[in-house]
């Protein structure tokens, strides 16, 4: 098994530290399977789309309006 080392925020490790019970390495590998997972999906969806990056950025931004106006809404 390959080693690989981190750098997290001095105040991360603090908290970190106060749950010695937890096994951060398995936490880390676990978070990076599922990036990695999420990734793959993402790579395959692309392949098969016949969008333009024009079309993704166009479709992206009316689903972020839609989201924000349904939110506005909700929090009134």
């Amino acid at each position: 098994m390959t080693t690989l080392t981190l750098a997290v925020p001095d105040e991360m490790k603090k908290k970190m530290d106060s749950f010695p019970e937890m096994n951060w390495s398995e936490v880390a590998r676990q978070a990076f399977l599922h990036k990695m997972e999420d990734m793959e999906f993402l790579r395959k969806f692309k392949e098969k789309s016949k969008l333009t990056e024009a079309d993704a950025l166009k479709l992206g931004k009316k689903v972020s309006k839609e989201v924000s106006n349904k939110l506005r809404k909700m929090a009134r």
